[in-house]
């Protein structure tokens, strides 16, 4: 009995600390990187499971932020050489990932860029960040993504709506914050 109780707090703890070093775990920064390559922090995440699952808290530091009214919207933006707006996820998101899809965190994530000198808001300049797991990290590149799609709610919202037919190419070398990384 005792060799089985030792076999099953061996492999708890294994398992625990396996995943105290996932990339989906603990608290991390979320940081995009600009063309130059220099990281910028905009907020942090907590990540904790529960019943099997991953699920996440964001919290953007809205102090780095500046607030426009754009196209009858208020909009969080940051200021560059693009105004890089972020939108916040309109409908029911779970909150929950794992190794494989981290598509509804992609979700809380998007942004809207324009030329400052534009006026109002251009939702088809949507950028989606398609994430993935790399050296131990959470890394994603721009993709471009018309985010008037979000304009009604989707049929079913237990799905993450943006699927890859819905995103296309950017030149990220053009775009201010093309990548962005979680550690």
């Amino acid at each position: 009995m005792f060799k089985r109780l030792g076999l099953l707090l061996t492999l708890i703890c294994l398992s625990y600390s396996s995943f105290a070093d996932s990339p989906l775990s603990d608290d991390k920064h979320v940081y995009l990187i600009d063309i130059k390559g220099k990281e910028l922090m905009i907020g942090d995440i907590k990540f904790s499971t529960l019943a099997g699952k991953t699920h996440y808290q964001l919290h953007l530091d809205h102090s780095l932020f500046k607030d426009y009214f754009l196209s009858m919207k208020e909009m969080k933006c940051l200021e560059g050489p693009e105004l890089w707006c972020h939108l916040a996820y309109p409908y029911s998101n779970p909150r929950t990932i794992s190794q494989n899809d981290l598509s509804w965190l992609s979700h809380d994530l998007l942004f809207m860029y324009k030329k400052k000198s534009e006026f109002g808001a251009n939702f088809y300049n949507g950028i989606y960040y398609q994430l993935s797991l790399k050296n131990g990290e959470i890394e994603g590149t721009a993709l471009a993504v018309d985010l008037n799609l979000l304009a009604s709610a989707p049929d079913d919202l237990t799905l993450a709506p943006i699927t890859e037919a819905e995103l296309d190419e950017v030149e990220v070398a053009q775009r201010w914050l093309g990548r962005l990384i979680i550690k």
